[in-house]
C-alpha cells in the first residue's frame, strides 16, 4: 500500500485542528456558530496548503455527511407523523399546507427575478463561444411520472434517492388514518391507539436528541468539508468564470441575506438578524454538505430550538421545502445558465419570452419535486423548454460544484423562512425562544457532544 506523504501531513494538519476546536469549546467555551466559522477558516487554509491530498481527511466530512442523510426519513416518517396527528384538525392542516406551498414557491420567483435583474445588465455569457461543447442532457421526468413520483411505492426507494416528498405524502396518509381511528367508535368503543402515538412522539424525541448530539461534530465535519471543496477545486479551469462565479454568489447573498430576511420582517413581523443568527448552524451544514435534504435535520432542530417554531409546522414545511421552491437550485441557476447561454448565442430575447423563462422556472421547480440533482434537472428543462442548447450547462460546469455551496444554503434558508413565516401566521413561534438573547447555534449542540 502506498502512503501519499502529502495527504498524511494534511490529515495531521486536520487533527491539530479539532484539537484547535475541541479547545476552543471546553476550556473557553466558545459556542457552537462561533466554532463553526472558525471551522471554515482553517478548513480554507488545509485546502489551500495541500491541494489534492484531501484523501486521508475527507473521510471525516463523508462519514458526518452520510450520518447525517441517514436520520433524514427516519426523522422525517416519525416527526411529520407526530405533527399531524397534533394538528388533527385537517382544516387547520390544510391552511399550513397551502400558506407552505405559496411561501415556498414565491422563493423561487424571487430568485429568479433578481437574477435577471442582475445578470442581463451584466451580460452574462456575452463573448464566450459554446463550439466544440458536447454534454449529454439529463432526462427530465414528464408531466404523468413527476405526478405519479409525488406518491409513495417504495419507501426504501425513495430514502436511497432522496425523494422527501413520497416519503412525506406517506407519512400523512398514515398520521390521518390515525385521527380517524383516534375519533371513532366501534361497538361503542373508541379505538385505542394510544400506544402507536406514544411510540411515535417517544421516536420523534429520540430522533431529535440523536440530531442534536450528531449536529455537534459539525465543526469538526466543516474542517474535512471546506478543505477537501477547497482543494479539488482547478484554478485554471475556473479563471475563465470566475465572473459569472462573482454574478452567481452576489444574487445568492441578496436573496439570502436580502429577500428572505425582509420576508421574515415584513410577512412575518420578525428580527431578520435573529432569524439569521438561529439558522446560522443549517446554513453552515449545507454550504459544506452540499445536501439541502442531509442537512433537513439540522434545519428542523435550529427552528424549534433557536427560534421557537413549533416542531409540528417545522418538520412539515422544512421537509417540503427541501424539494419545492428551491431558491437556488431551481430559480438562480438555472436562469443563470439560460441567460448565459443567451448572451453566448447572441440571441435576441424580448420582454414576452422572458416572462415566459420566469413562469417556466417555477413550473419546472415544482414538476422536478423529488427528483435527484436538482439543479441539472432544472437547468436542462429550462434550456429544453426555451429551444436553447443544453450544451451550455457543460460549458459552467467548473463552477457548478463551487456555486452548489452557496445554492444549498440559500434552498435551506428559504425553506427555514417559509416555515418560520406560516409559523408566525398561525401563532406557532414561541417569543420567549424567538427573543433570546443566547448565542447563534443548536442550543443543547453545544453541551450535546463532548466531542
Amino acid at each position: 500500500m502506498q502512503i501519499d506523504i502529502t495527504a498524511l501531513w494534511a490529515l495531521v494538519a486536520t487533527i491539530v485542528a479539532f484539537a484547535l476546536l475541541a479547545t476552543l469549546k471546553r476550556k473557553f467555551k466558545v459556542g457552537f456558530g462561533v466554532r463553526t466559522l472558525i471551522a471554515t477558516g482553517l478548513g480554507i487554509v488545509i485546502g489551500v496548503a495541500f491541494g489534492q491530498g484531501f484523501s486521508y481527511y475527507a473521510i471525516f466530512g463523508t462519514i458526518y455527511a452520510n450520518v447525517i442523510s441517514a436520520l433524514v426519513v427516519p426523522l422525517l416518517l416519525f416527526s411529520i407523523i407526530s405533527s399531524v396527528t397534533n394538528l388533527a384538525d385537517l382544516v387547520h392542516l390544510k391552511g399550513i399546507g397551502v400558506k407552505s406551498v405559496v411561501f415556498l414557491v414565491l422563493n423561487t420567483l424571487t430568485a429568479t427575478l433578481l437574477t435577471l435583474a442582475i445578470a442581463l445588465p451584466l451580460g452574462v455569457g456575452t463573448g464566450f463561444s459554446l463550439d466544440g461543447v458536447t454534454y449529454e442532457a439529463k432526462e427530465v421526468p414528464t408531466v404523468t411520472d413527476t405526478i405519479v413520483g409525488l406518491f409513495p411505492q417504495n419507501l426504501a426507494a425513495a430514502w436511497t434517492s432522496n425523494a422527501v416528498v413520497p416519503i412525506i405524502v406517506f407519512a400523512i396518509i398514515v398520521a390521518l388514518a390515525y385521527n380517524r381511528l383516534a375519533s371513532e367508535r366501534q361497538d361503542g368503543e373508541k379505538v385505542d391507539v394510544r400506544p402507536f402515538k406514544a411510540f411515535i412522539d417517544a421516536g420523534n424525541k429520540v430522533l431529535g436528541e440523536t440530531v442534536s448530539r450528531v449536529v455537534g461534530f459539525t465543526p469538526y465535519a466543516v474542517v474535512a468539508l471546506i478543505g477537501r471543496a477547497v482543494g479539488r477545486a482547478d484554478v485554471t479551469q475556473l479563471v475563465p468564470l470566475l465572473g459569472v462565479l462573482a454574478v452567481a454568489y452576489v444574487v445568492l447573498a441578496i436573496q439570502f441575506f436580502g429577500v428572505e430576511s425582509a420576508f421574515v420582517a415584513w410577512v412575518g413581523h420578525l428580527s431578520p438578524v435573529r432569524f439569521l443568527k438561529g439558522m446560522a448552524p443549517a446554513a453552515v451544514t449545507a454550504f459544506t454538505t452540499q445536501s439541502s435534504i442531509g442537512t433537513l435535520p439540522v434545519t428542523i432542530r435550529s427552528l424549534t430550538q433557536n427560534l421557537g417554531v413549533d416542531e409540528d409546522v417545522a418538520s412539515f414545511t422544512a421537509g417540503l421545502g427541501a424539494n419545492l421552491g428551491m431558491p437556488g437550485c431551481a430559480g438562480m441557476w438555472p436562469t443563470l445558465v439560460a441567460v448565459f447561454a443567451i448572451n453566448a448565442l447572441g440571441i435576441p430575447f424580448t420582454p414576452v419570452q422572458y416572462g415566459f423563462l420566469v413562469l417556466l422556472t417555477l413550473v419546472v421547480s415544482i414538476g422536478t419535486v423529488g427528483v435527484p440533482g436538482t439543479a441539472t434537472i432544472t437547468a436542462t428543462a429550462l434550456l429544453a423548454a426555451l429551444g436553447l442548447p443544453v450544451e451550455t450547462i457543460a460549458l459552467v460546469a467548473p463552477i457548478s460544484s463551487i456555486v452548489d455551496m452557496g445554492r444549498t444554503a440559500t434552498n435551506v434558508l428559504g425553506a427555514a423562512e417559509a416555515s418560520l413565516i406560516v409559523a408566525a401566521g398561525e401563532g406557532l413561534v414561541d417569543r420567549s425562544v424567538y427573543d433570546g438573547e443566547d448565542s447563534f447555534g443548536l442550543k443543547n449542540t453545544s453541551q450535546a457532544s463532548a466531542a
